[in-house]
């Protein structure tokens, strides 16, 4: 054996005894119910005294010793348009505008909305944030496992490609932007990147999707993978592309090291069952909030309870009720918000964001409910544009996830990719009330593929059970039972693939309260 044969024992050794260490004082932290209160109260300061000294900040009237209170009455919380004329500025280099400096990278990122392209600033800070907060969710990990034997193997990632491109309408000055997974693949420690990550950097620059799933398990199948992480969906395709390449299933059998499964960007609960038989038995499951703004979220205890925010990593946080927003109305709203210390469990949220990338109040489209406040728990409840009440009935997407859920639990189904849509009221057609129209694709099974109005009625049960609203019009007759229209394989894959959000960490919308997915899928149901 050569030198590096004996070096790479030795380093993964002494990352699993920082590991440890580092794991015991975040469990010493996560031990105090009400400690991200205060370190929330000093990261708004923090972020205060550098954005004060910006563009941005001197127009808003930002101070460096400004309360909360008036913070919140003088600044107005912003959608992502209303900060595009401050972050061309800084793609064409220009310094101290939404935060001291000027920025080289920017993360791309569209969300699920099938909206335009988000351009979002990546300071030094930032990185260091996601830095900071992705190594904080893995000790999350370690301390509610009582161990750190993850860190003895290697991280595969399951992400879209890392290569950046150098944004062409810059000038001179050099700027880049791509995936927020290739900035911070750039910028990883040399020995993460050499002892820790897979699937290593010029397979993670791939674009091609299936050719790189088929390099993936060719690199990694020998190799000691102690971590999968990616988004559900993808990481069952994963799973199916490993068994072709080595006939061999689960991945517990591939990897014997396999202990951590972690999963984000989606709610798991379609997936869990196949997924868990996806991995084998024994491997935890660790469910984070990742998203191109901001680590937000990570599990420290069981899932039932919710991930707990990550509130000292850089990020401030304030939530906007629901049930007040309005985004056209942004402007009028920012007295509404509430700090950490004024969120109510059970109530759905609005996300708002103040960053180390100089966005502040950014109204980043998710929707939140917290479990518990001390110490602070949450769900991701869904999209703000993601919502469906075309008749009022006020359903989100995670309301619609977990009825499917049930629902196919009984059934004993396994679901490959759904959508919810409004069908209206059509005199032409006869119809006299709307409806909701469930779009699924189930994986085949060798049971009875079930009936589709007796399905529908259950998922009219559940989801009456789960929201209030929707039942009040089901039973006040502002609402007829849905219809469930269960498709041709590959027809959610066609959609996805003519959007430009087939593989990496692209996401199929859930739902929406007009009927622009719907038809398509209409459409490509009538072409196959």
């Amino acid at each position: 054996m050569n030198a590096l044969g004996f070096q790479m024992p030795a380093m993964r050794g002494l990352a699993e005894v920082g590991a440890r260490l580092q794991a015991t004082l975040v469990a010493r932290r996560l031990r105090d119910p009400n400690r991200a209160i205060a370190c929330q109260r000093r990261t708004l300061q923090s972020l205060l005294q550098k954005s004060s000294t910006t563009a941005f900040g001197r127009e808003v009237g930002l101070e460096r010793q400004m309360s909360y209170e008036a913070f919140r009455t003088r600044v107005a919380p912003r959608g992502y348009e209303q900060f595009i004329p401050w972050i061309d500025r800084m793609k064409r280099g220009e310094s101290n505008v939404l935060w001291p400096g000027r920025c080289a990278y920017f993360a791309v990122s569209s969300g699920t909305t099938a909206g335009r392209t988000k351009y979002l600033p990546i300071t030094q800070e930032m990185l260091a944030h996601f830095k900071q907060a992705g190594l904080e969710s893995l000790f999350y990990y370690s301390a509610r496992v009582g161990h750190a034997r993850v860190f003895r193997g290697r991280h595969l990632f399951l992400g879209g490609a890392t290569a950046l491109t150098r944004l062409s309408d810059t000038g001179e000055f050099p700027a880049w932007a791509g995936d927020l997974s290739g900035i911070t693949a750039l910028n990883l420690p040399t020995w993460v990147e050499y002892h820790l990550y897979e699937p290593g950097r010029e397979i993670a620059q791939m674009s091609d999707w299936p050719a790189k799933l088929r390099a993936i398990a060719a690199r990694t199948s020998s190799r000691d993978i102690s971590l999968v992480a990616g988004i559900p969906s993808w990481l069952l395709i994963l799973a199916e592309e490993l068994r072709a390449h080595t006939g061999v299933t689960p991945l517990k059998a591939i990897w014997p090291n396999l202990e951590c499964l972690v999963h984000g960007g989606v709610p798991v609960g379609p997936f869990a069952a196949e997924l868990h038989a996806a991995v084998g038995p024994g491997v935890e499951f660790h469910e984070v909030y990742p998203a191109s703004e901001a680590f937000i979220a990570a599990q420290d205890c069981v899932p039932a309870v919710g991930m707990r925010l990550i509130a000292d990593a850089g990020i401030f946080y304030e939530f906007l009720p629901l049930r007040a927003f309005d985004e056209s109305r942004l402007a009028e709203l920012g007295a509404q918000a509430v700090p950490l210390e004024g969120v109510r469990v059970g109530e759905d949220y609005v996300l708002l964001l103040t960053t180390p990338g100089g966005l502040c109040r950014y109204v980043i489209g998710d929707v939140v409910r917290f479990l518990s406040t001390a110490p602070p728990r949450l769900v991701y409840a869904g999209r703000t544009r993601l919502q469906l009440s075309a008749f009022g009935e006020h359903v989100i997407e995670k309301e619609l996830t977990d009825t499917l859920s049930s629902v196919c639990a009984a059934w004993g189904q396994t679901v490959v990719n759904f959508h919810v849509a409004p069908r209206f009221m059509s005199n032409q057609l006869g119809v006299s009330r709307g409806r909701h129209e469930w779009w699924l694709e189930l994986k085949p099974n060798a049971g009875v593929p079930p009936e589709a109005v007796a399905f529908a009625a259950e998922l009219d049960a559940e989801l009456q059970r789960r929201n209030e609203d929707y039942e009040a019009k089901r039973l006040g007759g502002g609402l007829e039972r849905p219809l469930v229209q269960f498709t041709l394989p590959g027809t959610f894959e066609s959609w996805m693939r003519r959007h430009g959000k087939w593989g990496g960490q692209s996401k199929m919308p859930r739902c929406r309260s007009d009927r622009m997915i719907a038809d398509e899928l209409a459409l490509i149901e009538k072409t196959k």
